[in-house]
């Protein structure tokens, strides 16, 4: 039976020791990191409140994705107050994206419960975020899913609410969201589909628009004639 040399054991918890103390440094500076991370998205989002961003980390990804495949790239992106975008293109895009935007803090627990049982049984139809879960998202973490991304951004998610209210959240995300291939906010959107202004489309206009937000590369407002018509059923519902 062979046995380590005792002049060699200490060696080996030394190098034990040495691994778990650069572990331990490794988690701290990965913790640190994170929270310092946390402190700046927290305070762009304070910051929000009376500063329109002038890009987003969804803009940043598209145009980088652009420069890896070679294609040329053109960013439509034109903030507008919420008093210049219609109430109708408001409307539609609660209606569609977040019926109950006026009545939770942030999280639609709701809709997360029915989302989790589609999930169980493999029949998932629909999303759970808020309108405001989005906006974070948006703004500071583009498209990627992880369980990290989620989880920062649940934790950021009050935040918005506490700092930005309802209106100006609304108002952000109407100027922000995705809306087609290069296409940003509600007055490009408007715009490039239906060659009209953000204050003048009209509720089924709207509600073709809306009814893209889900898969904005992929989706066209003149082929959403189902589910605007959805859209459109749930204003009224809703007595808009």
């Amino acid at each position: 039976m062979n046995e380590q040399p005792v002049s060699e054991k200490p060696k080996a918890q030394q190098k034990l020791r040495l691994q778990a103390s650069f572990l331990r440094m490794l988690l701290l500076w990965l913790i640190l990191g994170i929270l310092f991370l946390w402190s700046l998205f927290a305070m762009a989002l304070v910051a929000a409140r009376w500063i329109n961003p002038p890009t987003t980390a969804v803009h940043m990804e598209r145009r980088l994705q652009a420069w890896i495949r070679g294609k040329p790239y053109r960013d439509r992106y034109t903030f507008l107050p919420l008093s210049q975008i219609s109430p109708n293109l408001q409307h539609a895009v609660i209606a569609a994206e977040d019926a109950n935007f006026y009545h939770h803090h942030g999280f639609d627990w709701q809709q997360i419960q029915i989302a989790a049982k589609e999930d169980l049984e493999g029949e998932r139809t629909r999303g759970a975020s808020t309108l405001t879960q989005q906006l974070v998202k948006n703004l500071f973490f583009g498209t990627n899913r992880s369980f990290l991304r989620k989880g920062i951004e649940t934790t950021l998610v009050p935040v918005a609410e506490f700092a930005l209210g309802k209106k100006r959240i609304l108002e952000l995300y109407l100027n922000v969201v995705e809306w087609g291939p290069g296409v940003y906010g509600a007055q490009s959107a408007c715009h490039y589909y239906d060659n009209t202004t953000a204050r003048n489309i009209s509720r089924e206009q709207a509600a073709r628009l809306a009814a893209i937000l889900p898969a904005p590369l992929k989706r066209r407002p003149e082929r959403m004639n189902s589910y605007s018509a959805i859209i459109l059923r749930r204003m009224n519902q809703m007595g808009w």
